[in-house]
């Protein structure tokens, strides 16, 4: 179980470098758009329970309170999936624990259809999640080992823009499906669609050709590969000498993200993955609840959720951009900072609807926005051999903070706590984050400064 460094082949070629110098081209842009296309609908799958619920309460008179479980074994199935696959990735290829996955939360998703109670949802949801919690870190990875570096945070927050978009052209869809053919219709299409998309993934999704060159596979493949990549066909042999200057990982990756210098690394990373999950995941689920309970009109506190999920998306594009141009972790942690003072106006906002939207929008770019860009740096922060596994574990820990943070929620309502005093607790956290991103910053800038320090020595 160890790493070591990358000898450079003599008259081998850099692909880091040469896929930096590569213009953007349309192979590029078809992994960009299938990447988005399997965010889309692990996003519809993932939000799909929500859909149904209301209906299924009635139909199976069964109290909506019960159906927290369904919602939490579904985060339960994203957690798992996350720690599993992200290392399994990294041993056989981001390729082929894609197509798994896909087909596990597309053939969950089309079984959950014919579940007839509640037992049978909450074991139809926990696999539906495996596979949805296994693509999410892969698809990330994918994307940013196809980017240039200067587009890398970027492409990646424009690709998981695919999971709320998802989420929302599903609500839409779920809304007219539901009274025309039933709740089942919803998960019908949430397993068809995938598994539909599974031979269009398997045959034009390519393996990441930084994956094979690390491990040394199918030389024919990673030639074609960047014949694509840099538009130039017939330009790349089989026989030429290909490497990633980063250091081989072998045995288990899960222990290589607490080594060479990383544990603090990925320690601050999941300080700041657990406590914005938590607020996200809070504000997703309670905030329409709170603000009905504090005094506005069921349709105002709807659109307060769509007010959010709006300033993510924005947020997300905004702040790729401005990751690539002047890095991520002042930005980052401003962010955070800034969500906590807004959802300290929303608290305050007591009733002023015109307070209220402008200062949820601000929280949706600091959280939900923020978490995109958060997703983006991780991938930039381990190398070939434990990308998968670092982004995929950081999210796993993540997914504990979405699950404590609507259970926390749940205890202070039934508490009997002010809606207010509950959002003023959730700024905490955030705070928390701003804090851990920053130093993860100091960190990482540290840990550059003493590797480019012993490369000088031994030059």
């Amino acid at each position: 179980m160890t790493t070591s460094p990358r000898s450079t082949p003599s008259g081998g070629i850099n692909i880091v470098e040469l896929m930096d110098r590569a213009p953007v081209t349309g192979f590029h842009l078809k992994v960009l758009a299938l990447c988005v296309l399997v965010a889309m609908l692990d996003g519809f799958d993932t939000q799909a329970i929500a859909f149904v619920a209301p209906v299924l309460a009635a139909q199976w008179n069964v109290p909506m309170t019960q159906f927290s479980a369904a919602f939490g074994v579904g985060l339960l199935g994203l957690t798992i999936g996350a720690l599993v696959f992200g290392p399994v990735a990294d041993r056989i290829g981001r390729k082929k624990v894609l197509l798994i996955c896909t087909v596990l939360f597309g053939g969950f998703a089309l079984a959950t259809a014919w579940a007839t109670n509640l037992n049978s949802l909450l074991i139809l949801r926990l696999l539906t999640g495996i596979g949805l919690g296994g693509a999410l870190p892969n698809i990330i990875a994918m994307t940013a080992e196809y980017a240039p570096t200067r587009l890398r945070a970027t492409a990646v927050t424009v690709m998981f823009c695919g999971f709320p978009l998802g989420s929302v052209l599903g609500g839409f869809l779920a809304a007219k499906m539901i009274p025309l053919w039933g709740w089942e219709s919803v998960f019908v299409l949430g397993g068809v669609l995938p598994l539909l998309a599974l031979p269009l993934l398997a045959t034009s999704l390519p393996e990441s050709v930084r994956f094979l060159v690390t491990h040394n596979r199918a030389p024919d493949r990673v030639a074609a590969i960047l014949d694509h990549v840099t538009a130039t066909p017939g330009s790349h042999s089989p026989a030429q000498t290909y490497f990633v200057p980063e250091q081989t990982v072998s045995g288990f990756t899960g222990k290589h993200l607490f080594t060479e210098g990383r544990a603090w690394t990925t320690l601050l990373l999941w300080v700041a993955f657990f406590c914005n999950l938590l607020v996200m995941y809070f504000l997703v689920n309670w905030l329409p609840a709170l603000l009905k309970q504090g005094g506005y009109p069921l349709d105002a506190a709807i659109y307060a959720t769509s007010t959010l999920n709006g300033g993510g998306v924005v947020g997300g594009i905004v702040l790729g951009r401005m990751i690539d141009r002047m890095g991520p972790y002042v930005i980052l942690g401003s962010c955070y900072a800034m969500a906590a003072a807004f959802i300290g106006v929303v608290a305050g906002a007591g009733g002023n609807a015109a307070l209220l939207y402008p200062a949820l929008f601000m929280v949706g770019i600091g959280v939900v926005g923020a978490q995109i860009g958060l997703n983006a740096v991780a991938s930039g922060l381990y190398p070939t051999g434990l990308r998968s596994t670092g982004i995929g574990w950081a999210l796993g820990v993540g997914r504990l903070g979405s699950i404590l943070g609507p259970t926390v929620g749940g205890l202070l309502l039934a508490q009997n706590w002010a809606p207010n005093a509950i959002l003023q607790v959730s700024l905490w956290p955030s705070l928390l984050a701003s804090i851990a991103v920053f130093l993860l910053g100091i960190v990482v800038s540290r840990r550059a400064r003493a590797q480019a320090q012993t490369q000088a020595a031994t030059a």
